[in-house]
């Protein structure tokens, strides 16, 4: 259906009408309603509580509350490292301060890793030594990785108490007895354990590693590591207080705590006449006389013939009849133009073109090369093994859990990405206290923090199922575009249905279309008898000022809808705002 400018016109200021008409009804909602409307289009927030200090007894408890300066100490050292060319220092930066992603708690502070690409070294010295013969050491601390983690570390080192733990600066090359916690870069996921084992024969220390450690978990949300070690030599990872790998420090680690009792003689040599073949080819086997070695794998099918359709007088490829030689194609310099070959289209519909030749088939006669058969070899003697002797280095470390003694907590790390945020770090003997410190910071903030990031995801737009499905204040630009569209799909096949249907465009539509008629009527009585040019040139006029009404109106009817979802807007932000 095609529309003169007039009533294009008439249409449009209905929608004006239509759009102000909807903007005047939400003028006249309470402000409570149009809070709530507003809440219904954005993401709820869940109130946050503010943070407590625990009152929870432990050898080190931390929560990064405003005197932590006093504990903690930034490294400046020089990091060793024998296979490097030059020299890395712990140039990052630490900071305690609320998180930026996923706020969970108010006035919860952590201690936060600034630089990404540095190297960073912390440490914080406790007021008595831990020791832990015949008791249950449990570790446990949060990890914020609010940037993600691409290629870095997030674990903690339990540093031993000795006089060089108080006498230089934190380090790398620094006696740890624990290194615990998160490592991801490129394919390397896990969560490391590992402890520093003494021999008692030598008195040197060995690092144990945690065979098949459980993978790390990469989210911005706070995540909870615990580690239990108990005195029957059982141990307890968990990630977010589920239980991720359990085991034994004498068979879950690498190398193993204690050695082998016994270790082959290094002494001991082969003997020059053992058999170590099992089977060998029969001696006594020989080559069938009908055994033809020479016999082709292949030979030609005699009982083949050609297809009734093989075209042998046609060639497989032809010159290309389409080819045309290149307008700059030098005879004397490029030679004699030839055009290119392509498929012959006559053998596309064949069994083939060209000469014919049968095919070949696999010869029945066909047997190869002869082997003898494998027999037992009546001289074998088995796999040769060196003779065993006790292992000179053998000892039995029953209580590999009686750690040495720790006297510090270190981070000790190097990542790629910073943010990374650490809090309520729980090192004692209680795995009911420390049970008690995840019901009062991690089981509160990472609810809130799972809502928060799920509300902020981008809600999947849902294209409605029929203009009539469509509220005002989800789109009013929409709305009002849907609405008039509406009117003129059925005005096509009904008018008085379209009137009956949706009467809110109808009635602005008859409104100015009365106002544009009753403009016409008017220049025709001003004009008299005029003659028929008069007449045109009055009409043209109306058909003018109807036009530029039109452009008036389309700007109108948009800073309307835009005024209206601006007032939306508005009143999301101060619901928003209040929730906070």
């Amino acid at each position: 259906m095609r529309l003169n400018p007039v009533l294009a016109s008439a249409l449009y200021s209905s929608a004006v009408l239509l759009g102000q008409s909807q903007a005047d009804a939400l003028d006249d909602v309470p402000e409570s309603s149009a809070t709530s409307v507003a809440e219904s289009t954005t993401s709820s927030i869940v109130e946050k509580p503010t943070f407590t200090p625990s009152n929870i007894k432990a050898a080190f408890l931390e929560q990064f509350t405003d005197d932590w300066d006093s504990r903690w100490a930034p490294s400046h050292a020089k990091k060793e490292d024998s296979k490097a060319d030059e020299e890395w220092a712990y140039v990052g930066s630490w900071a305690v301060e609320e998180p930026t992603v996923l706020k969970g708690i108010h006035g919860d502070k952590g201690l936060v890793v600034k630089n990404p690409a540095a190297h960073h070294a912390i440490s914080a010295k406790f007021n008595k030594k831990i020791d832990n013969k015949g008791k249950t050491l449990v570790l446990q601390y949060e990890v914020k990785l609010q940037n993600g983690l691409e290629c870095g570390g997030a674990y903690l080192k339990l540093l031993q108490d000795n006089k060089k733990l108080h006498a230089e600066e934190f380090s790398n090359a620094s006696p740890y007895v624990i290194m615990f916690g998160p490592d991801k870069c490129g394919a390397t996921n896990k969560v490391h354990f590992i402890f520093k084992h003494k021999n008692p024969k030598t008195g040197e220390y060995e690092e144990k590693h945690l065979k098949n450690a459980p993978p790390a978990r990469i989210t911005k949300a706070t995540t909870l590591y615990t580690l239990i070690v108990n005195p029957d030599q059982t141990f307890l990872v968990k990630v977010d207080g589920e239980e991720v790998k359990k085991g034994s420090l004498f068979e879950d680690f690498s190398p193993a705590v204690n050695p082998e009792k016994e270790i082959d003689d290094p002494k001991d040599v082969k003997p020059e006449d053992w058999v170590d073949d099992a089977r060998i080819p029969d001696p006594e086997a020989t080559k069938p006389e009908d055994w033809d070695e020479d016999a082709p794998y292949e030979i030609v099918d005699e009982d083949a013939t050609k297809p009734e359709d093989w075209l042998e007088d046609e060639a497989t490829t032809i010159p290309d009849p389409e080819a045309e030689k290149p307008e700059d194609w030098d005879d004397e310099e490029d030679g004699d133009w030839v055009p290119p070959f392509v498929p012959n289209p006559k053998c596309e519909d064949v069994s083939g073109c060209g000469k014919w030749e049968p095919p070949t088939k696999k010869n029945p006669s066909y047997k190869g090369k002869w082997t003898p058969e494998y027999i037992d070899n009546p001289a074998y003697k088995g796999v040769w093994k060196p003779k065993k002797i006790p292992n000179p280095n053998y000892f039995e470390d029953k209580t590999p859990a009686n750690f040495e003694p720790i006297g510090a907590i270190g981070f000790e790390i190097w990542t790629m990405q910073n943010n990374i945020l650490f809090d309520n770090i729980y090192i004692g003997h209680s795995v009911e206290d420390a049970e008690r410190l995840k019901a009062e910071t991690y089981d509160i903030k990472r609810p809130i923090e799972d809502a928060e990031d799920e509300a902020s995801k981008p809600k999947p737009a849902e294209s409605p199922k029929s203009p009539g499905d469509l509220k005002f204040l989800d789109d009013p630009a929409l709305y009002v575009r849907e609405r008039v569209q509406l009117f003129l799909t059925i005005a096509k096949a009904n008018p008085i249905e379209a009137i009956k249907s949706v009467p809110d465009v109808a009635g602005g539509a008859g409104l100015i279309l009365a106002t544009v008629i009753a403009l016409i009527f008017g220049a025709l009585g001003l004009s008299g008898a005029s003659s028929p040019p008069q007449i045109k040139k009055a009409s043209e006029d109306v058909k003018k000022v109807a036009l530029d009404a039109k452009d008036k109106i389309v700007d109108s009817a948009t800073s309307g809808v835009e005024k209206v979802q601006a007032e939306v807007n508005k009143r999301s932000t101060r619901s928003s705002g209040s929730a906070e």
